[in-house]
């Protein structure tokens, strides 16, 4: 069975709830209408061999709606068949049913997105943080927050300051003489930079010491 004609399987089996397939650079997409139902559809998709359950990931389509689609990627274990579930999940809802019960697997990945996004999976077993300390109030994986973070004072549990990088969080910077001049957790301000690579560019080779008016 190929992707499409397992993503046709399952459209013939619950219709109007699960679109055409999409297929973009060899790989098959479809997407269920109705999230509620995402533990049926996963158990059929199961039914007929898609028995792994590779990665749920979660996409914040902020200032759109609904804001959250979630993304089952399944194979089948015996043929290394692949294709790719969707469903749209609407802010003020934040919440679908969980896929443990099919795949125990999703356990992991379920909290993960709970954790990062804040979206909710009812009847998880277990739904806690796993990555952020309990009680920590934000959800870091939303577009609305900051790349630097945001500053947290929860006494007795944990305290954080927003990362102190000069020119953009998480940004590289291109060219520069080498990886650790380009590094994000290292940069300087702009203004030090030059010298910060001048002073680089004359720093002795190992093992060999500088003679008097000598550069590197």
């Amino acid at each position: 069975m190929t992707a499409k004609e397992a993503a046709n399987t399952i459209k013939a089996k619950f219709g109007d709830l699960i679109t055409e397939p999409l297929e973009f650079r060899g790989e098959v997409t479809i997407t269920l209408a109705d999230p509620q139902q995402i533990a049926e559809v996963c158990r059929f998709a199961k039914s007929i061999g898609f028995n792994y359950l590779v990665d749920i990931s979660s996409v914040d389509n902020y200032g759109d709606d609904p804001r959250w689609s979630v993304v089952y990627h399944l194979r089948s274990i015996v043929t290394g068949v692949e294709f790719r579930l969707k469903t749209d999940v609407s802010e003020e809802k934040s919440q679908l049913p969980s896929v443990t019960s099919v795949w125990r697997t999703a356990n992991w990945h379920e909290r993960e997105i709970y954790d990062l996004m804040g979206v909710r999976f009812s009847d998880h077993p277990d739904l806690r943080r796993i990555l952020m300390w309990e009680g920590y109030p934000y959800h870091p994986l939303r577009k609305d927050f900051p790349l630097a973070g945001k500053p947290t004072d929860l006494p007795g549990v944990a305290f954080s300051r927003i990362t102190p990088m000069a020119g953009g969080p998480f940004v590289t910077v291109a060219g520069g003489p080498d990886s650790t001049a380009r590094e994000p957790r290292v940069r300087v301000p702009e203004d030090e930079a030059a010298e910060l690579n001048a002073r680089r560019e004359n720093e002795p080779l190992p093992g060999h010491a500088l003679e008097p008016g000598e550069t590197k």
